[in-house]
């Protein structure tokens, strides 16, 4: 039997390949699904079932592309949602069998209430591996505010309450050797204070993992919602696509691959309520841009940002990129269900410049140049569970997870420093402000990380987090 885990950082996400003899099931897919089909004829598999631990709010899932194209059989765990397409809807302890292996399924109601679990035994029966979605992580469990933005009549203190049955009547009593296969780690907003590892054995988390430890479903429920801050606007409407459905990955490619020259470019800028996303290198982007472009930088957290800023997944967007990466960014862009991208601009913003159209810079210094500033007026864009761990003494907090919030803390007539942790934030939030007008605003190079390393700076003493959202 093989088991394994395949991990996009983008994401924070993990699905899941499983194969026994030469039937395979697919966890949670991703948005483009070639690689799992590839991996199958590879190994000369099938793939059986495509399993879904639950209705996604952060990513749009493959299951839809990928049942079409193998005609392998989607299951969802207990639910009486309508779905936009054929799939199982599972009972709770039903079995599936792929190879000599059984998939039994867990119904863990709790972050959503079609959360399922899947406990994989293996080919002697024995019981090796539990993917547990969203339900139990690492070190965190699912926070329980999501699927009331979607459901009447729920709320997040009934969420808890299923989860905290959940976890102790489903599976703190299976095996301690399981290892726990989650669908996130660290760096995902589905929880608040995941670990940075993506597998554990089950015994380990009921030994560390906060949750799992004895308390009241009160206390539980208290202790789940604390610290947690309100979802990005995207979730939803994720939500809503992985019921619903979507267009083929395949045709979204093809339509936001299409190379558009200068002029081209301009003219679907000016006729159509577009957004142009600037993908580069942020210190890159820094010396030179088309006007009102937004800078969210492909190397970095690209696909978190892009759902976190822009509201409407429906927004038709216009790209700018480096040379040879446009597929890779359409891509990502459909894995948060941003399917309306209209063409890249053909030969990058060199083409753009050396035709002689207009460009504009944002300034960008150093720390060592930040420090001779007097008097200077910061703004620290980090989370605000970030800033309250550690920040210049006198700076001021404007999360870019807020923007238009944080915006209303801006006087257009004024001069602002503005750092995040490493430099990929503080240059979304500059460029996305100058867009709307705001023209004071100066990149510190390096963020925070550089700012406390050069020890020119009277700073907060450091505590600990206890979110990290």
């Amino acid at each position: 039997m093989k088991i394994e885990q395949i991990y996009t950082g983008c994401l924070a996400q993990g699905a899941y390949y499983i194969q026994s003899g030469n039937e395979v099931a697919i966890i949670d897919p991703l948005r483009e699904v070639q690689p799992y089909i590839d991996q199958a004829e590879k190994n000369g598999a099938t793939i059986k079932y495509i399993f879904e631990t639950h209705f996604h709010a952060d990513f749009v899932s493959g299951h839809k592309d990928l049942a079409e194209k193998t005609g392998a059989s989607i299951v969802f765990g207990p639910t009486n949602m309508e779905l936009g397409f054929d799939a199982i809807i599972a009972e709770d302890n039903q079995i599936f069998e792929i190879g000599d292996a059984k998939i039994r399924v867990i119904h863990t109601p709790g972050h959503t209430m079609e959360s399922s679990c899947y406990l994989l035994s293996d080919e002697d029966g024995k019981e090796v591996a539990l993917f547990s979605g969203d339900t139990l992580f690492i070190g965190d469990v699912g926070r329980p505010d999501l699927a009331q933005k979607v459901i009447k009549d729920l709320t997040q203190e009934k969420l808890a309450g299923h989860l905290y049955d959940s976890l102790r009547n489903k599976i703190m009593p299976l095996s301690d050797d399981l290892i726990v296969y989650p669908a996130h780690g660290a760096g995902s907003a589905c929880g608040k204070n995941m670990s940075k590892e993506t597998s554990d054995t089950l015994g380990n988390q009921k030994k560390t993992n906060y949750a799992l430890q004895p308390m009241s479903k009160e206390a539980f429920i208290k202790e789940v919602l604390t610290g947690l801050t309100p979802p990005p606007g995207y979730f939803p409407q994720n939500v809503m696509m992985n019921i619903q459905g979507y267009d083929s990955i395949d045709s979204v490619i093809d339509r936001g691959t299409k190379a558009l020259t200068p002029t081209e470019f301009e003219a679907v800028a000016n006729d159509r309520d577009v957004l142009m996303l600037d993908t580069r290198d942020p210190q890159t982007f820094a010396k030179g841009f088309i006007p009102n472009s937004i800078n969210i930088g492909i190397d970095g957290s690209f696909a978190v940002w892009v759902g976190t800023l822009i509201p409407d997944v429906k927004q038709d967007v216009l790209i700018i990129a480096d040379q040879g990466r446009e597929e890779e960014i359409i891509t990502r862009l459909a894995r948060v269900g941003y399917d309306h991208a209209l063409g890249y601009l053909k030969g990058g913003f060199e083409a753009w410049k050396n035709e002689g159209r207009e460009v504009d810079t944002i300034t960008s210094i150093s720390v060592d140049e930040f420090a001779q500033v007097e008097n200077a007026t910061i703004l620290d864009v980090r989370k605000n569970s970030e800033f309250l761990s550690e920040h210049i003494i006198g700076a001021e907090n404007a999360p870019l997870d807020y923007l238009n919030d944080s915006m209303l803390k801006v006087d257009k007539n004024k001069t602002y420093h503005v750092h995040c942790a490493g430099g990929y934030r503080s240059m979304i939030f500059i460029s996305a402000l100058k867009a709307r007008g705001y023209d004071n605003l100066i990149d510190v190079k390096g963020g925070f990380g550089a700012i406390k390393k050069s020890e020119k700076f009277n700073t907060s003493d450091y505590v600990c987090p206890t979110t990290l959202l």
